[in-house]
Order: structure tokens, then sequence, then C-alpha cells
């Protein structure tokens, strides 16, 4: 059973590298994502710079066409050097697709091109995470993808069914696939957190429950915030400290998302605000 469940991992990862392939060679990604703001709050740079890679077509074909060449030699060999890449290169998406859903909460993953415009929720990441987890189990299968199939075992269809199940519903582009093929999908839908109405109250209860506010609550010197507003994806509420004798300013950064709401703060000096520095 062990053998088959890692004989399944090296046809699950090739299909979706070469699934991946396919979405960035024909549906593009909009150029949007590229974006170095988000509605006037600056990107941090490293993150900047890769979704600005992310959104150049040439990029998105190279990645595509690497992920292409990774998948069919997933299938044609059983080298343990193109295990170890595929396992490299997913542990690479999983961090990236986790600093996109702290820091970027407007951007998509881009995972499969066009298909992936919407921001990355947390679905995205465990989906990431067990995609490394099957890079990992595949170090051991003893057969390509292609011999897998020549010889395939029911306990191999069985496994691979489940997992392509448990991935369809992590997989936030099926909704995308089934509107392009003009088929009727599930009525659920997700307002983009720019937009979405974020009642104070909200803001306020997501706070004082969040790490951030337990971490500064001590320095603190008032329970009447100084100044709040808006920014996109983010409401920032500013408090007065003190901190060994020094007056200064908590900025806290709450996230009006519908779910899996952060809160990210920094002290700064009165009237000097780096949201850059928070977020």
């Amino acid at each position: 059973m062990v053998t088959a469940f890692q004989n399944t991992q090296v046809l699950l990862l090739a299909a979706v590298l070469l699934a991946a392939c396919l979405a960035k060679l024909t549906v593009r990604e909009p150029a949007a994502n590229a974006s170095h703001r988000v509605h006037g709050v600056p990107v941090p740079a490293g993150l900047a710079r890769l979704t600005a890679l992310r959104g150049n077509r040439g990029m998105a074909v190279g990645l595509g066409l690497g992920e292409g060449v990774l998948g069919l030699a997933l299938l044609v060999t059983s080298h343990l050097s193109v295990r170890l890449a595929t396992t490299v290169v997913f542990a690479a998406a999983t961090w990236v697709v986790g600093e996109l859903r702290v820091r970027r909460p407007d951007a998509g993953c881009g995972c499969f091109g066009g298909l992936s415009p919407r921001r990355v929720e947390r679905r995205s990441v465990v989906r990431a995470m067990l995609f490394t987890g099957a890079g990992v189990a595949s170090l051991g299968a003893p057969m390509a993808g292609l011999d897998v199939l020549r010889d395939v075992q029911a306990q191999v269809w069985l496994v691979l069914a489940v997992e392509v199940a448990l991935l369809a519903a992590l997989s936030p582009e099926l909704a995308a696939v089934l509107e392009r093929g003009g088929l009727p999908r599930c009525p659920r839908t997700s307002t983009p957190c720019e937009r979405r109405r974020s009642p104070i109250g909200e803001t306020y209860a997501t706070l004082f429950n969040s790490p951030a506010w337990v971490e500064h609550e001590n320095v603190i010197t008032s329970a009447v915030p100084l100044d709040v507003w808006r920014e996109g994806c983010w409401r920032f509420v500013v408090f007065p400290a003190r901190v060994a004798g020094r007056s200064l300013e908590v900025v806290f950064a709450v996230s009006t998302a519908e779910r899996d709401r952060t809160v990210r703060s920094a002290l700064t000096a009165p009237d000097a605000h780096d949201l850059s520095a928070i977020l």
C-alpha cells in the first residue's frame, strides 16, 4: 500500500504541473496583479518585484514551460533529481503563496495563470502544503509516471481519486474553469476585500482578539484611538503609547477580508506612520 501511495504521488504531481503549464500558456493573468501599490499603500519591495515578474507574460510562459518539462520528466523517469526538483518547486510555491496571503490580500497566486486571479485564501496555502508533502512522498516511489499507468493497480486509482477530490475542494480555480466552460457553478461568491463593507465594530472585535493587540496593550495610554482610516483591504487604527518614557503611537493594520482576517502592528513616532513597514 505504501508503494502504491508513493507511485500515485508521481502521477498526481505530473498532472498538476502539466495542468499549470497549460493554464499559464493559454490563459493570461490580469495585468493589475503586478501593481506595486494597493490602494495607495506601498507593497513591500520583495513582493512587489515578485508580483511584477509574475505579471510579465514572458516570465509566465517561461515558468509554465519549466513546469511542463518537470511534469513530463516525472512521467518518463524515476531519477531522484527530478523528484527533488519537484519537491523544491512546490516548497518554494508554498512559501510564496503564504507570503501573498499575508502581505498581498488583493493579489491572486497565479498558480494556474489567469485562472488564479482571486485573492489567496487559506485553502490555497493548504493545497500548496499538500503538494509539497506529495513531493516528499514521491521521493521513494520506485516507478516513473508512465510505468505506473502501464501497470495500474486498483489501489492507485483509489488513492488518486480521493486526492483529486480533495484538491478540487481546495482549488478556487474550479469556479473559473466552470465559468469559462459555460457551466453552472455554486452560487457562493466572495466580495473582494477592498470593496467589502467592513463595519468598525468588526474591526475592533478582530483587533482586540488578536496577538498584536495583546503584545502592545500594556503600553497603550488611551482606549480612544487617535485616528482611524481605511486603505483598500486594511483599516488602520492608531493609539497613543508610551515606551521607556517616550511618547509613541501604535499603528494597527486590520484586514477587512471576509474570512481569515489578520492584524499587523508597528510602533512609530507621532506623525511618522510608515505603512510599508506594517504591511
